[in-house]
């Protein structure tokens, strides 16, 4: 049973091989802004983050098991595809991007309470089988210290980490020192449920310990 994840994101690929699943990557080719842009455009509005990442997550699982059953008729697998936002005071935050908008989320963010949404797709890829998908959005509250000073928030966005993920903050790495409570499936925001993976691979008839490679391996 092969396992291919639908991301380069480090974390995620970390967290499935910190749960004894090597997995092959491949980064999905899809264009996120025009997907969500046609979104609202045939809502009439903007979608909800726990929407928008769920369809997110769908557009690049969909993408990757494409091309590798295209690829690959005999790959007998699951691809896993994810996509993650944060919601502080009604607003949602991708990535930052800039040393400047990490720092004014930052200083937002210091002493608040926000929600991390990730939109998890997992699907069953075949021989002569077609594709079946089980999909789900996991949430996951995240609380962050009140007494966080503006030079703790400078150094932190100097290093770099909060630049290129969802919310601008990380709780395994140099972030994690920040966040004083997590409120649910702590690998959610991290970067992807694994309990909801696993629960996802589990309806599309999949064991959860058929997916670990031997330990020698690891």
């Amino acid at each position: 049973m092969r396992v291919c994840l639908a991301s380069t994101s480090p974390a995620r690929l970390m967290l499935l091989r910190q749960a004894g699943i090597g997995p092959m990557t491949l980064a999905p080719d899809v264009d996120e802004d025009a997907v969500a842009a046609s979104a609202a455009g045939m809502r009439g509005g903007e979608l909800p983050p726990e929407e928008l990442v769920l369809l997110l997550a769908r557009a690049k699982a969909a993408d990757v098991a494409k091309r590798i059953a295209t690829a690959d008729p005999e790959f007998d697998g699951i691809v896993i595809g994810g996509d993650s936002m944060f919601e502080l005071g009604g607003r949602v935050y991708g990535k930052p991007y800039t040393p400047e908008e990490a720092t004014r989320r930052w200083q937002e963010m210091r002493g608040a309470t926000g929600v991390l949404h990730s939109g998890h797709s997992v699907i069953r890829v075949a021989p002569g089988s077609g594709c079946t998908e089980a999909t789900a959005v996991a949430d996951a509250s995240v609380t962050f210290a009140d007494d966080i000073d503006d030079a703790e928030i400078a150094a932190y966005v100097a290093s770099g980490e909060p630049l290129l993920v969802a919310g601008a903050f990380t709780v395994d790495s140099l972030g994690g020192a920040f966040i004083t409570r997590v409120d649910g499936d702590p690998s959610t925001v991290v970067g992807m449920s694994l309990s909801t993976i696993r629960r996802l691979a589990a309806e599309l008839g999949v064991v959860w310990t058929d997916l670990w490679i031997p330990a020698q391996s690891r």
